[in-house]
């Protein structure tokens, strides 16, 4: 990265950091989109216990690598302050505390999940896939909680192109060896939804290896020296580390938490709205995938420029993110309303699932509008490091409003399940209003400082 002078070049700039973080995230997508249309093509148990496992595997995992992707801003504004020898000894204590963040996470769910599914009432089959599912899936946890940290340090420097790489070596061979074993190609058993599972451990595996080699051999990461000489724990520097990154992965995980506990609620109305809802809910986080990217995008730029002490030019790329989220998704949520049906055909052949899932598609369209103001002004936040305020905000617009207007509608009034939907949006666009607000009064406190230079 370097400093721009204008939108023009500031565009250049946003896109040459934005395209590959929108490419390595859909490449990440695409590994569920598969899983999900795969094992929706063996039987409605098997779409039902994957989907099960990723509303219980998704929210603790994403706020697990919320906690590490704090490493950005901080490596950001280090960078932008030219500060880099303090960043290779805060990758070395990452590799410890993100170590120690893998084993407490594989060992909370292999005590935790046999106690879980017999509370969901699931079908026996059901219960089973999901059970091995996760089971396998958690071989591949400390690997890349690892790479995690690798990755925030390729992203901080702008070089996302390297990790978009990495991402498109390794999701082809995700996607390959989950259908060799889902299906049972070149002498392998079949073990349906749950060789998902067994391929996404190896994919994980796999791009911790890719990562290790980047910042091995390549410039500027191999100056850092970062697997030299390993200091001593800092447990110092790991509070301060992790006191940026607990706020950004409790955030997440209110966030995907809600969706997970929604997923749940849907195993009420029994396997058919399961399987329609999960199918919409991955279809939604594909498209979201854009949004998110932006709000990586404004988290090293912002942080970039903070470092550097440029507000102003902080604030450029902000308003540059809000003309690009809402032209984007707005396309894409004309075309989503318009071909919902062949959606819905993709991802099962189920005549029971695809007219409920194109009923929740319609949904989805409101969502996509709401997460295109709410996600980029998270980003924009992280960037400044104001992660606090951000995560009370988090609570406020998903647990407290979103998800019991969600219940209340499913429950009083004829909208059934998808009342869960009304209260989701409702929530996120709550939500985007109050982090408005908290970035106005962020971006003034700066200013009050004299952050310009």
């Amino acid at each position: 990265m370097k400093q721009t002078f204008g939108y023009k070049a500031k565009a250049r700039q946003f896109f040459v950091v934005l395209l590959p973080i929108f490419i390595t995230q859909l490449s990440l997508m695409a590994t569920g989109f598969f899983n999900t249309v795969m094992a929706g093509h063996i039987s409605q148990q098997d779409l039902a216990g994957v989907a099960v496992g990723v509303n219980l595997f998704m929210p603790f995992f994403g706020s697990f690598l919320g906690i590490i992707s704090g490493l950005t801003p901080t490596i950001s504004q280090l960078y932008g302050a030219e500060k880099q020898e303090k960043i290779g000894y805060i990758i070395k204590q990452g590799f410890y505390w993100a170590f120690s963040l893998g084993v407490g996470f594989v060992s909370f769910g292999w005590l935790a999940v046999p106690y879980i599914l017999p509370l969901l009432n699931l079908e026996p089959r059901v219960e089973s896939i999901t059970s091995q599912y996760l089971m396998f899936l958690s071989l591949g946890i400390i690997p890349i909680f690892i790479s995690a940290v690798l990755r925030n340090f390729i992203d901080a420097h702008g070089y996302t192109r390297l990790t978009m790489c990495v991402t498109m070596c390794t999701v082809p061979t995700n996607i390959v060896l989950n259908y060799i074993f889902m299906y049972g190609l070149w002498g392998m058993p079949a073990f349906g939804g749950v060789g998902a599972g067994i391929g996404s451990a190896i994919a994980l595996t796999l791009n911790l290896v890719l990562n290790v080699l980047v910042v091995s051999t390549l410039s500027p990461f191999k100056e850092y020296h970062v697997f030299r000489h390993l200091p001593r724990l800092d447990f110092r520097e790991w509070k301060k580390q992790l006191g940026v990154g607990i706020p950004i992965g409790a955030t997440m995980f209110c966030e995907q938490s809600i969706f997970g506990a929604v997923g749940l609620f849907m195993t009420a109305y029994g396997t058919v709205i399961v399987a329609a809802h999960q199918a919409a809910m991955n279809f939604t986080t594909i498209v979201y995938m854009i949004p998110l990217s932006v709000s990586i995008t404004l988290t090293i730029l912002v942080g970039y420029e903070v470092g550097a002490r440029r507000l102003e030019d902080a604030q450029q790329y902000i308003r540059l993110s809000r003309y690009l989220t809402f032209f984007t998704v707005g396309t894409l949520a004309l075309l989503l309303t318009q071909f919902r049906e062949a959606i819905a055909i993709l991802y099962t052949s189920s005549a029971e699932v695809q007219p409920i899932l194109a009923g929740f598609l319609i949904y989805a369209v409101f969502m996509q509008f709401a997460d295109s103001i709410n996600a980029p002004l998270q980003g924009a936040l992280r960037g400044f490091k104001d992660v606090h305020v951000t995560f009370l905000l988090a609570v406020l617009s998903f647990w407290i409003i979103g998800l019991p207007v969600g219940w209340i509608l499913a429950r009083f009034t004829y909208m059934g399940p998808y009342g869960y939907w009304i209260g989701l949006i409702a929530g996120v666009i709550i939500g985007a209003v109050c982090l408005e607000m908290r970035l106005r009064r962020v971006q003034g406190k700066y200013l009050c400082k004299g952050l310009n230079r």
